[in-house]
């Protein structure tokens, strides 16, 4: 079988068999793969940590008909023993997780953007600079315009009229002037526009001096803009406290 090599991350892993596992991971030069892990649930595996969520890891697989074999596991930063101890930075990682699935749909096509920002955003969660819920929030919206989903929080997104505007629409892509609003448009706080838009381009100082209250807005139009464009919401989503 054909060998190749490449770094991942570990997104999410279930049981084969008895001792084997199906590991799900996003790669940076192959994108989507799902690989067997053969023995790693024996107690006796030399590899099977180095295999678990949040890990970043360099790989050898084989190629396969349906499912690729990993042989050989190097660990490259080991983000899961850190996050493992705080909640709130643990369910905040798992929500990357998810999300960065299932916005790389296509199983090994490149998706190299992708793969740099999770592990950016693993390893900002790892260091502990920025609150959790702001890691958060700027991985979610980098990532939905590196898919094609960038929501614009200063020009109309129907007519192109620079703002500021006042109406907010994840249907419609981002804020709307007066003239283009539709029903159901939320009407958030000029500062809370600003603050998404600090959030995507990564201006963290201006982050940090946000107001809390339009933290908590700016959160929830994030995840109603996720949810609306992955068509389903993200079940982990549930259980980070925002």
């Amino acid at each position: 079988m054909p060998l190749y090599r490449d770094e991942a991350v570990v997104l999410r892993t279930h049981k084969l068999g008895e001792a084997d596992r199906i590991i799900t991971l996003l790669t940076r030069h192959h994108g989507l793969v799902r690989a067997v892990a053969k023995g790693v649930r024996r107690t006796t595996s030399r590899w099977g940590s180095r295999l678990e969520p949040f890990t970043h890891v360099d790989l050898q697989l084989a190629e396969g008909r349906s499912l690729d074999t990993i042989t050989q596991a190097e660990t490259i930063s080991p983000f899961q023993s850190e996050l493992g101890l705080d909640y709130e930075r643990y369910t905040a990682s798992t929500v990357m997780l998810e999300t960065a699935e299932r916005l790389v749909v296509e199983e090994k096509q490149p998706a190299i953007q992708q793969f740099l920002l999770l592990v950016g955003a693993l390893r900002a969660m790892v260091d502990g600079v920025h609150a959790p819920h702001q890691i958060l929030d700027s991985y979610l919206l980098r990532s939905m315009s590196v898919a094609g989903y960038a929501p614009s929080f200063l020009h109309c997104t129907r007519c192109g009229v620079e703002g500021p505007h006042r109406f907010f629409s994840p249907a419609a892509g981002g804020v709307l002037c007066v003239t283009c609003r539709v029903p159901g448009c939320a009407t958030p706080a000029p500062e809370t526009l600003e603050l998404l838009g600090a959030l995507l381009a990564g201006n963290w100082a201006f982050v940090h001096a946000a107001d809390p209250r339009c933290a908590k807005e700016a959160s929830g139009l994030v995840a109603a803009y996720l949810g609306w464009h992955l068509e389903r919401g993200l079940r982990s989503l549930e259980y980070v406290e925002r």
